[in-house]
């Protein structure tokens, strides 16, 4: 772990965490110069792989609390999901693209999530989706670029399969 901005950019991989607010993501971010960071490392093609708010900063915005800017890699926006139970919070299956290096040997297996907004759909990389209430981007790998709604590391054997697949991009 590191809030050095040199160290993250020349990193073998980097993983882009979050918790919480997508607002308070993206301010802690800007303090370290994460944004200018995980850019530069989608252009120089170097793996990265944001995580459930991880994964939301990397759109255009989000409508959590107001509209927030992401750091706009990816041009979607992130709404709140349209679900009768809100958050979403528990296990659930994709679907994912047939060209998925992430999921790769591990199709048909349960993931964990915790988030109330997602992106709905993309027009770039590969796109895994899953269903609640509305069917949302569950991960998408463009590139170097990867990121998951979904929590591999509270997803037991399945998310360990994912951050192992994940891992061979290094």
């Amino acid at each position: 772990m590191t809030s050095d901005p040199e160290v993250a950019r020349e990193a073998t991989g980097l993983v882009v965490p979050g918790v919480g607010a997508f607002s308070a993501c993206m301010e802690g971010l800007k303090k370290v110069g994460a944004p200018a960071v995980i850019a530069d490392r989608y252009r120089d093609a170097r793996p990265t792989l944001g995580i459930c708010v991880g994964m939301q900063v990397l759109f255009a915005d989000s409508d959590e609390n107001g509209v927030h800017q992401g750091i706009g890699i990816w041009e979607t926006s992130v709404r709140k999901l349209q679900a009768p139970i809100l958050p979403h919070m528990g296990w659930n299956t994709i679907e994912p693209s047939h060209n998925s290096i992430l999921f790769d040997g591990i199709e048909g297996e349960s993931f964990y999530f915790v988030h109330s907004y997602a992106a709905r759909e993309t027009h770039v990389g590969n796109a895994t989706y899953a269903l609640h209430g509305e069917k949302f981007l569950a991960a998408l790998e463009n590139g170097p670029l990867s990121a998951t709604q979904f929590h591999p590391e509270k997803s037991g054997r399945a998310g360990l399969a994912l951050i192992k697949n994940w891992s061979k991009l290094l």
